[in-house]
């Protein structure tokens, strides 16, 4: 077989050919042995991805966390066949009975690609549109990273320069997401991303005409990116000639994203399923696979055929990958020796070490005084600012109400944009009213690597959030959500703003972390543990969201078993306590006030603040029983939202002071009042408890 050059611009054998063909066989093949699965956009989109894996990305396959490498996320994430066979052809660690094995139980090789499962998988896909958001967030974190480590290198110069691309299908561009993170990577001008859009008009429901009409290319445009068209070649396969050109032409555009339209036939080049919807998400059938193999040149007998030759090629990429590290290596090395101070703080990061006395800059807050856990919550950001550079972050366009402006003097914005405070390595975060994209682009921030991020906004508005923050907690990321104005207590902005079932909604999402301090010095103890807890190793880290009032908290002593999730605050006077009252956030007031009642009939009362009920379910049971002692049956938890929470903890004689339903339109102490959440009504219900308790 030749392995003559076809062209001077692009290297593309007859065996570059035919390991194309091999990735496209092989996804057919897959997916027909388990019977189930998406073959036709693999099939359709092998020689983008073999064009990225093999001829255009720095990467290492024996090496996939190299800090140099470009990134690939595939945002289409049903097409996983797509990324699976290009990770079994370059020699990332999948082999051939990785595919074979397909969906199936155990295997490396899931329905969806999964970040920490299947090495080379940059994040975890399958929610439409999270990849493209993911991308962005990678693209804004490398700006970021250059910024701390080489900020005056000449572009393209520095060690930390490298590119980020993504492939998205029909579906991901449909999806709210997206539109939201590509107009905020328009506005940041992120010249290292590029987004390769698999025009293949079909979906599910058929030709795309059934729901979109727009000019997706025209709408890139107006977001301010760079765009091109990629037309395919004659018989209908796409052209690797004309995908080349179009990427290292977008390569050169440094001072806008980069968005390449490439159409496609689905399933080409099978003869009867090429075009259709069934091809998307069903087996061709063993028919349709022998005939496509025919038309390749397969033999249709045969099934996961790999021919040795072929396979010899594209391993090649090890070599590649070997030298191109090397190279890298060289320009890393010269960085260091000439940014001795940023060469330490690199590796101080890279570690996910923290500054040395970091912790000495928290706040301490006066006791007593009456301050909003948002409030408390902005001092220690700015505080921990000036000392943590790695740590950076914004508001869905709410910071002057999060109080997540982290440095007022210093926004994360491009080159040329008006506003005073901008600069390309800026570390407050503007991300505009797009929450949703937001928590996706932190997803890609973490998975980056090198910096911690944060984004805010108010708690009603984590639904918008919601996919991506499961995503976050799917993929063990140490990202964390600052979520105010908390509950009732928001007061005239009414129901549509008044979270009620999000607490008990958030926590039912596995792996995140809520965490609703009582007071400011709570609040504190809260973020001191977050970034003590931080670590982007799979399967340790862990997403977090700190819940925060908006309302005035009375402050309390400090005290560090909060960081166990729950502790004793006030302890039962007169005897061993005959009643728990448990509270979180705003309501851990009125449940002392309450215990002054019962104190004063003569009722031995416990308070126990639990600030975060994942971490305190973490601790041992002897501690556990120690803040919930099992002989004190007779327990009211307190908390202003739906009561979900709360029943494993106060048992049958327990009664919970809850909000089974809808706020109002009222000053937020009119509401706590006339829904319950008052000294008096925990009182009583914990003189019902005791009743209870004593049947």
């Amino acid at each position: 077989m030749s392995t003559k050059p076809t062209t001077t611009d692009l290297e593309w054998t007859e065996l570059d050919q035919r390991a194309v063909d091999t990735a496209r066989v092989l996804a057919a093949d897959a997916v027909q042995k388990v019977g189930n699965g998406h073959p036709g956009t693999a099939m359709s989109l092998a020689p983008a991805a073999y064009t990225l894996f093999q001829k255009v990305m720095r990467h290492d396959p024996s090496d996939t966390d190299w800090v140099g490498r470009d990134r690939f996320v595939l945002s289409a994430g049903h097409s996983s066949l797509t990324l699976y066979t290009q990770l079994y052809l370059g020699g990332f660690g999948l082999e051939l009975d990785d595919l074979e094995s397909f969906r199936t139980w155990g295997s490396k090789t899931p329905g969806h690609p999964e970040y920490g499962h299947t090495v080379g998988v940059e994040t975890t896909t399958g929610p439409l549109g999270q990849g493209v958001a993911n991308a962005v967030g990678m693209a804004m974190a490398a700006r970021y990273e250059r910024g701390l480590f080489d900020p005056d290198a000449a572009r393209g110069e520095s060690p930390f320069d490298h590119f980020v691309f993504c492939i998205a299908g029909d579906g991901c561009l449909q999806e709210g997401i997206s539109a939201e993170a590509s107009s905020l990577a328009g506005h940041q001008k992120l010249g290292n991303l590029v987004l390769l859009w698999d025009d293949n008009h079909i979906s599910i429901e058929g030709d795309t005409e059934t729901a979109v009409s727009e000019d997706t290319v025209k709408r890139y445009e107006a977001y301010g990116w760079h765009v091109q068209r990629v037309a395919p070649k004659p018989d209908g396969d796409l052209d690797p000639h004309a995908l080349y050109d179009a990427i290292e032409a977008a390569k050169q555009v440094t001072d806008r994203p980069s968005f390449i339209a490439m159409r496609s036939i689905i399933a080409w080049p099978a003869p009867n399923a090429q075009n259709t919807e069934a091809a998307h998400g069903s087996a061709l059938g063993d028919e349709e696979v022998a005939a496509t193999k025919r038309v390749l040149g397969f033999d249709p007998e045969k099934t996961f055929e790999v021919a040795d030759e072929v396979l010899a090629h594209t391993r090649k990429a090890l070599d590649k990958g070997r030298e191109a590290r090397a190279a890298w290596e060289k320009s890393y090395q010269q960085w260091r020796d000439d940014n001795p101070e940023r060469a330490a703080e690199y590796d101080r990061i890279a570690k996910g070490e923290l500054p040395t006395g970091w912790e000495e800059k928290l706040p301490v807050f006066e006791p007593g005084k009456g301050v909003a856990t948002r409030a408390a919550s902005g001092k220690v950001l700015q505080a921990l600012g000036a000392v943590i550079p790695e740590l950076w972050g914004g508001s869905a366009d709410l910071a002057g109400s999060n109080n997540t402006t982290i440095d007022k003097t210093s926004s994360f914005l491009p080159e040329g944009n008006p506003l005073p405070e901008a600069s390309p390595y800026g570390r407050t975060v503007h991300f505009g009213i797009r929450e949703h994209a937001m928590a996706a682009e932190l997803n890609g921030i973490t998975l980056h690597g090198n910096t911690r991020a944060y984004g805010g906004t108010f708690l009603v508005f984590s639904d918008y959030m919601r996919n991506a923050v499961r995503l976050s907690a799917l993929m063990h990321l140490p990202v964390t959500y600052v979520w105010t104005h908390d509950s009732i207590g928001l007061g005239e902005d009414g129901p549509t703003h008044q979270p009620v079932e999000h607490l008990a909604a958030l926590r039912a999402i596995p792996g995140l972390n809520v965490v609703r301090p009582a007071d400011a010095n709570e609040t504190a103890i809260a973020w001191r543990e977050v970034l003590k807890r931080w670590t982007k190793v799979y399967g340790k880290g862990a997403p977090h969201g700190l819940v925060l009032t908006r309302q005035g908290v009375p402050t309390y002593e400090p005290n560090e078993d909060a960081a166990r999730g729950g502790y004793v605050l006030a302890e039962a006077e007169g005897g061993e306590p005959q009643v728990v009252l448990i509270a979180t956030g705003s309501e851990v007031h009125v449940a002392v006030e309450a215990r002054e009642q019962l104190q004063a009939d003569g009722v031995p009362t416990r308070v126990v603040s639990m600030p975060c009920v994942e971490w305190f379910e973490e601790q041992d049971q002897g501690y556990r029983e120690s803040v919930l002692p099992p002989s004190v049956k007779a327990r009211v938890a307190v908390e202003a939202g739906i009561g979900l929470t709360w029943h494993r903890f106060v048992g049958d004689a327990g009664r919970i002071v809850s909000l089974e339903h809808f706020g109002a339109s009222a000053d937020g102490k009119v509401l706590f009042r006339e829904y319950g959440f008052t000294a008096e009504n925990v009182a009583a219900q914990a003189r019902e408890s005791l009743a209870a308790a004593q049947r």
